[in-house]
């Protein structure tokens, strides 16, 4: 099985006709039963043209009841992109996943404002997407470093999602599924959301979990995983190693009052049994051996 995502799924992209929108579409069409799943693009005034045989329209609405998609990919510009999520939680979409980076802080407030009490959920935005391996690609991730398998991957960091894959994969270890929630101070799902998709999933038999500096998300899921987890879980936080003079880190690390930092969050993920590394190369080799 699989969370969020499979190859039954079928997918707006939100800016289709932009050079970003038509590039990883087209590299997601190309991965496993993308064909099949890649249905339909919106942008405004170029309904009724097409892109590579997938037809455009001029809304989401339009698009979902032409063709019965259930998921959105956004790959509009900033200033437009909190808009277009309004747009797809309007048309009652399950997910939508936005991969545009530096939407404005106060558009991304009013948008989860008015998503309160929606059915959508949304990842993102600033993230590189989802993955079921072997079955759908949504958002820009390298296809052909993932491979099936049994461990879930949650993340807010881009690079380090595809660092901890690479690894798991080179093991021997595949994914059920890999989610890249991002790193944006307001953004949809958060760690714990997807450890819960996670922990219901009979396919999923343990999960990499990676975090970054700034916030408490990390801590909420840790004691989440400590109270109800059923499945083994090792967890890294970026910002604790870094190259001299380099910052890993994102939009959203913010530390406030002391909380937040690297340290805390490791300590309170030990305090709730989460196998942890400081050390962003061991992540695989951890998981291998907390899988034996």
């Amino acid at each position: 099985m699989s969370i969020l995502i499979n190859k039954d799924t079928k997918v707006i992209t939100q800016g289709i006709t932009g050079k970003t929108g038509q590039f990883h579409t087209r590299m997601g069409k190309e991965y496993a039963n993308g064909p099949n799943c890649y249905v339909a693009g919106v942008t405004p005034k170029k309904g009724g043209q097409t892109f590579e045989g997938i037809p455009i329209y001029e809304t989401v609405k339009e698009a979902k009841q032409a063709t019965g998609a259930t998921v959105s990919v956004i790959y509009v510009p900033p200033p437009y992109a909190a808009a277009a999520i309004e747009e797809a939680v309007d048309a009652e979409l399950d997910l939508v996943i936005c991969i545009t980076e530096g939407i404005p802080v106060r558009d991304m407030i009013r948008t989860k404002y008015r998503m309160q009490g929606r059915k959508t959920r949304l990842i993102g935005p600033n993230c590189p997407g989802v993955i079921t391996p072997d079955e759908l690609k949504i958002g820009i991730m390298p296809g052909h470093i993932h491979r099936k398998g049994p461990i879930g991957v949650v993340s807010r960091s881009g690079t380090l999602t595809y660092e901890a894959v690479g690894q798991l994969t080179a093991l021997g270890l595949g994914q059920s599924s890999c989610v890249g929630i991002g790193g944006d101070p307001v953004n949809g799902m958060k760690h714990v959301d997807v450890m819960k998709l996670f922990n219901d999933d009979p396919q999923t038999e343990g999960v990499v979990m990676v975090g970054e500096i700034g916030g408490t998300d990390e801590e909420e899921c840790a004691r989440w995983v400590k109270a109800n987890m059923k499945k083994p879980v090792v967890g890294f936080i970026a910002g604790v190693t870094a190259p001299p003079g380099k910052r890993m880190g994102h939009a959203g690390a913010i530390i406030s009052g002391g909380k937040g930092t690297a340290a805390e969050k490791l300590a309170v993920m030990e305090e709730c049994g989460i196998k942890v590394t400081r050390n962003p190369a061991d992540m695989g080799k951890l998981m291998k051996s907390v899988m034996k």
